[in-house]
């Protein structure tokens, strides 16, 4: 076989190791969490409708995990990813079968009385109200 004049040659494991340190310099941190997040919450919904629901509990879980550290990154975006999230925890809620009322693994704990305020998923930091 004849080699072509115009081909290129193939790069050599040397180039291929310092054009890839050099995408690395470019790239930051917050790029691959967003990228992350945006990831998970897609897969999650695409699982949902093939009714694996553990696949969009760990998405749902992950995306909760991560959207914290990213969400200054993602500016005004950080509104649709919420809204995406809220969507998914909805769907899930709603369809699988480990979210059905009555279905809990583990029984509530008995209600403390005592004076008002946050409770437990807003003082978690788990649960989003608007102006705190």
């Amino acid at each position: 076989m004849e080699e072509q004049p115009n081909q290129p040659a193939e790069p050599t494991e040397e180039q291929l190791r310092a054009a890839y340190e050099e995408q690395l310099k470019n790239i930051r941190v917050d790029d691959v969490l967003v990228q992350t997040v945006v990831s998970l919450i897609n897969l999650g919904g695409r699982k949902a409708e093939d009714k694996d629901f553990d696949q969009v509990r760990q998405a749902i879980e992950g995306t909760r995990a991560l959207l914290p550290l990213v969400e200054e990154a993602l500016g005004p975006d950080a509104g649709q990813i919420r809204n995406a999230l809220s969507q998914l925890q909805l769907l899930y809620a709603r369809e699988s079968p480990a979210a059905a009322p009555g279905e809990t693994a583990e029984p509530e704990p008995p209600r403390e009385e005592g004076p008002p305020g946050p409770g437990p998923a807003q003082s978690s930091g788990r649960l989003w109200v608007p102006g705190q």
